[in-house]
């Protein structure tokens, strides 16, 4: 009797799990499509670096081939605005860039800090100048990291919450950009490259406090980049190129392979 009673259940138990797993798949899409994103940042979430830039961006440089638009199309949020802007501090992502932000927004990614301790100025030293030179400014934009973006951070985090209150917020941060003891032959010394990438990471950590200060999710980047930095033989990041504004930027498979998936693993 159980046998002959068994041979009933299971195609019923099997055909109702079949009916769940069916149920289960258009409330997943259904969450994607009704979120209301906005995208805010500097050069790292506009894409500069990535090619494809949007006709109506301008200097922005904003790109269909960054992290922003990738994770848009793949999702179709009910919404998508995208404000970031290569050259964006924390200030004029402030003043500039929260004009989508309302109490009904869901979902907000932004890169900002970089640029507020002079990050362009810094690499541009280093290219440039001595090796103690460079060594020298890294070691005065970390003094800024700890002692002045903080409160910039702050009060950035402070704005985007009061305009969108019910929203996910994640901070991404930014790539360790050499592979020491690399492939590369020529440019930066060893001690240059170290230099840099402790500065990198004082950003981050930096980011990373903040965001768990304002309730926001930090997502690093740095594992998924790790394997693929500058010296690495396989980079995601270029180097000094032509144009300069590329240089040390992710590129597209940069956005694909590495921001795409730190933001889509906190979002």
């Amino acid at each position: 009797m159980f046998a002959s009673r068994l041979r009933w259940v299971l195609p019923a138990l099997l055909s109702l799990a079949a009916a769940t797993v069916g149920l289960a798949q258009p409330a997943s899409a259904a969450t994607a499509a009704g979120e209301r994103y906005v995208a805010l940042g500097d050069s790292y979430s506009s894409g500069v670096g990535a090619g494809s830039y949007l006709s109506d961006s301008g200097s922005c440089q904003r790109s269909s081939k960054a992290y922003p638009s990738l994770w848009a199309a793949a999702n179709a949020p009910a919404s998508f605005s995208f404000t970031a802007c290569s050259g964006a501090t924390t200030s004029t992502v402030k003043s500039g860039q929260l004009a989508p932000l309302t109490s009904s927004t869901t979902l907000v990614s932004v890169t900002a800090g970089g640029n507020d301790v002079g990050f362009a100025n810094v690499m541009q030293t280093c290219v440039l100048q001595s090796e103690a030179t460079c060594v020298n400014a890294v070691n005065n934009a970390i003094t800024q990291v700890n002692n002045t973006l903080p409160g910039s951070l702050s009060s950035l985090y402070s704005a985007i919450r009061g305009k969108a209150p019910q929203a996910h917020v994640v901070v991404l941060g930014y790539p360790r950009f050499y592979r020491l003891s690399g492939s590369c032959i020529a440019g930066l010394s060893e001690t240059e490259r170290a230099a840099i990438n402790r500065g990198s990471d004082a950003l981050n950590a930096v980011l990373a406090k903040q965001a768990a200060d304002a309730g926001f999710t930090y997502s690093s980047v740095v594992d998924e980049f790790t394997g693929h930095e500058i010296c690495s033989g396989d980079a995601w990041l270029h180097s000094v190129s032509v144009p300069v504004s590329n240089s040390y930027h992710p590129t597209a498979t940069g956005h694909s392979g590495g921001y795409l998936p730190a933001f889509r693993s906190a979002a």
